[in-house]
C-alpha cells in the first residue's frame, strides 16, 4: 500500500477570467496533518473542495486514496466519500433536527436501525466531548460546540481523511484548543489524514506536521514549522509576521497621507444651541 493518501497534480482553477489556482502540487503522507494557509481569497477553500471532489478542476489531477474522485460519476463519487469527510466553517447543520439527527443524517439515509444509530452517534459525540448533548438542537449550543457537532457528523462514516475549513475561525482560545486536541487524537487513535485550511498562525504551528503557504493560487512554501520560520523567503516571513508588503500598500495609495482640513466656524454664544 502506498503511503501517499492525497496527490494533487498541477491543479487549476478558474471562475471566469480569474485563476484562482495555478498548478498546484503536493503531496500528503498517510497519518499526516497538512496546515493551509495564505491570505483571503488565495484558494485555499477552493483547494480542499476541488481535493474532495465537490469542485471540478480545469487542470491537474487529484488522487486520494488512490483514486481520482474527478473521473468518477456522481453515484461513484457519493461512495467513494464515504472515506473522505468535509467539516465547513460554520457547521452547516440543519437547524430543524436535534443533535442526534444532525450527527446521523446518512445513517437514518441507509434506513439504520434506530437503536444502532443512536449507539453509533453517542460514539462520535463522546469523541468530541459532546454526548451529553444528544437530544439538544443547534440553536441551543454555543458556536464552538456547533463546530464540534459538524465534525461528530462527519466522524460517523469513519473516514480516513478530513478537510477542515477555518475550524477554528471565532472561537475563544480554549476552545481552539479543545478543536485542536481533536484533530491530535483523531491522527493518534484513528490514523486520519487532515488538511486544515486556517488563518490561525498559532494553531496551524501547533498541530501541523507541514505547512503549506499558498498565495494568488501557487504555493511560496511548504515544510515543517521550523522550516517555515527559518525560510529565507521575503514573503514568508513577512506573511508570518503579520506585515503587508510595501509594493503593494505603496501601488494601492490607499496609505498616503491626507491633507487635514479646518473649516472656519464663527463661535455661537454660550446659551445659544447650535442649528
Amino acid at each position: 500500500m502506498t503511503d501517499i493518501a492525497v496527490k494533487v497534480s498541477g491543479l487549476v482553477k478558474r471562475f471566469g477570467g480569474q485563476t484562482v489556482l495555478d498548478g498546484v502540487s503536493f503531496e500528503v503522507h498517510r497519518g499526516e496533518i497538512i496546515a493551509i494557509l495564505g491570505r483571503s481569497g488565495t484558494g485555499k477553500s477552493v483547494l480542499l473542495k476541488t481535493i474532495i471532489a465537490l469542485i471540478d478542476p480545469d487542470a491537474g489531477m487529484v488522487e486520494v486514496l488512490g483514486r481520482n474522485l474527478h473521473t468518477l460519476s456522481e453515484r461513484e463519487r457519493l461512495v467513494a466519500r464515504r472515506d473522505l469527510g468535509y467539516v465547513f466553517q460554520g457547521a452547516a447543520l440543519f437547524d430543524s433536527l436535534s443533535v442526534l439527527e444532525n450527527v446521523g443524517f446518512v445513517l437514518y439515509q441507509d434506513r439504520v436501525d434506530e437503536t444502532e444509530i443512536r449507539e453509533r452517534v453517542v460514539r462520535v459525540l463522546a469523541m468530541v466531548g459532546l454526548e451529553q448533548a444528544i437530544d439538544k438542537y443547534p440553536s441551543e449550543l454555543s458556536g464552538g460546540m456547533q463546530k464540534r457537532v459538524g465534525l461528530a457528523r462527519t466522524l460517523i462514516n469513519q473516514p480516513k481523511v478530513i478537510c477542515f475549513d477555518e475550524p477554528t475561525s471565532g472561537l475563544d482560545p480554549v476552545t481552539t484548543a479543545v478543536i485542536n486536541q481533536i484533530i491530535l487524537r483523531l491522527r493518534s487513535k484513528l490514523g486520519v489524514v487532515s488538511l486544515v485550511v486556517t488563518h490561525d498562525l498559532q494553531s496551524a504551528f501547533s498541530i501541523a506536521d507541514r505547512i503549506l503557504l499558498l498565495d494568488r493560487g501557487a504555493i511560496v512554501a511548504m515544510g515543517t514549522a521550523n522550516e517555515i520560520r527559518a525560510s529565507n523567503n521575503a514573503w514568508v516571513q513577512r506573511f508570518i509576521r503579520g506585515q503587508a508588503d510595501p509594493a503593494e500598500m505603496a501601488d494601492s495609495g490607499s496609505f498616503a497621507p491626507v491633507p487635514i482640513r479646518h473649516r472656519h466656524r464663527t463661535p455661537l454664544p454660550d446659551d445659544q444651541p447650535p442649528g
